[in-house]
């Protein structure tokens, strides 16, 4: 207590660098070390050489070739069943898949996830899916949050470097379409677009950008509420602050923009960002509206349907029943939040996405002669025959995303509103 009680004490320009130089060593650390060395638990651990030769398939790469979309799902304690389904549901072989427990979780939690992981044979074979082993504080209103994002992309990158864009969802969300409809919208997209929701007026309204904060979750080990200093700073003339949704489909080239900061902005952006409140709602949409080189491959849209409680409150509803309709006709990819097992979440698998109770949601790549069978051990055989991993068949909810994303790619072409100051 008598650190926090120091801490609020500490002059706006010591809050500035502790929180920058600990969001650096996370982000710094990642890429300096092997995946091994941050516990990274792959499916494909246990799969030996030949097993790997004969079932492990590389996407193929190019121009009407599916993207590779690199997701990163998050949880903390008793998120574990969330994450999984939420896995299932939006699994596909070309994907890249990283989950991630905080500390509010066990390490008992986290192998039992990773165990999870490597006992499915499709998990396996492919060796896509990796789970984070180590698990630290996570504030989602500090800069832990943001430390945490540019961690997890960076762990994609050494993972991987063949994927086209970073997905980050919570254990909460779950998909309004599946991952057939959804790599086919994206495959005829330049692979350059940042999908990202500008909301100014809402954002505004929860901003206090000269309030100087520091989040006590970067040092310590449990998740630690941010606080506020009694220095206030100017507002910064140099660049512009944005903001808007924390929850963003970006792509490779730009994270790597991001975490390996060759150039100064994404640096300097971090400096200043990492003591204002909720930066997550601000770093990536002030990155890219201060460079003129990436304002033009901005797409005003985080595809997630949410539905806020009021125009003053900031916590968005649980969705249920009532919501089905009204998210299925919005066309998002996403939905957010959700309670686990809700009723609802059974009424997305079976009239949307077609995906049997435990198992995995059929596609060109996966071959289910057992879709109406319920049992769990049976359902585990599902997926065992795999089709073309390199082409995909939407549906009806596929080909309307497909044709609204060309459209705000070229909307977002033509102007960039998002990046203009209210006068």
């Amino acid at each position: 207590m008598r650190k926090l009680q120091t801490l609020a004490w500490v002059s706006g320009n010591c809050l500035w660098i502790l929180a920058i130089f600990a969001i650096s060593l996370v982000v710094l650390g990642a890429l300096s070390k092997s995946s091994e060395n941050w516990n990274i638990v792959s499916g494909n651990k246990n799969m030996n050489s030949e097993s790997q030769q004969i079932h492990v398939r590389v996407p193929l790469k190019g121009n009407g070739y599916p993207p590779v979309l690199a997701y990163w799902i998050s949880g903390s304690s008793g998120d574990a069943n969330k994450i999984l389904r939420l896995l299932k549901a939006i699994y596909h072989p070309r994907n890249q898949y990283l989950l991630q427990l905080d500390s509010g979780a066990s390490d008992y939690e986290r192998d039992e996830l990773a165990h999870s992981v490597q006992s499915e044979k499709v998990f396996q074979s492919f060796g896509n899916v990796n789970v984070v082993g180590k698990g630290y504080a996570i504030n989602q209103l500090g800069a832990s949050a943001l430390a945490a994002t540019l961690h997890a992309a960076a762990l994609l990158l050494k993972l991987s470097m063949g994927w086209d864009w970073f997905v980050t969802l919570s254990a909460s969300d779950y998909p309004l379409m599946t991952q057939d409809d959804l790599l086919h919208a994206f495959t005829f997209l330049p692979r350059n677009l940042n999908f990202i929701l500008y909301n100014r007026t809402r954002w505004k309204e929860r901003q206090t950008i000269n309030r100087i904060v520091v989040d006590p979750s970067l040092y310590f080990e449990k998740s630690t509420p941010i606080m506020y200093a009694v220095e206030t700073r100017e507002i910064p003339d140099a660049f512009n602050v944005f903001g808007g949704s924390p929850w963003v489909i970006l792509t490779r080239e730009f994270m790597e923009y991001c975490v390996k900061a060759w150039d100064n902005l994404p640096r300097k952006l971090l400096m200043y960002l990492s003591n204002v409140a909720n930066p997550l709602e601000s770093y990536f949409h002030t990155v890219l509206c201060n460079s003129p080189d990436l304002q033009h491959t901005i797409v005003n849209n985080h595809l997630r349907y949410i539905v806020w409680e009021s125009s003053t409150d900031w916590e968005p509803q649980l969705l249920s029943m009532s919501h089905f309709e009204k998210m299925l006709a919005s066309g998002a990819a996403f939905a957010r939040p959700f309670g686990e097992d809700d009723p609802v979440l059974n009424k997305v698998d079976e009239r949307v996405i077609n995906r049997p109770p435990n198992g995995f949601v059929s596609g060109e790549w996966c071959s289910i002669q057992a879709k109406n069978k319920s049992v769990v051990d049976e359902n585990s055989e599902m997926c065992a025959r795999w089709g073309n991993i390199n082409t995909v068949k939407p549906g009806t909810r596929g080909i309307n995303l497909r044709v609204l994303l060309s459209k705000l790619a070229a909307k977002g072409r033509l102007r960039t509103t998002q990046c203009q100051l209210e006068q």
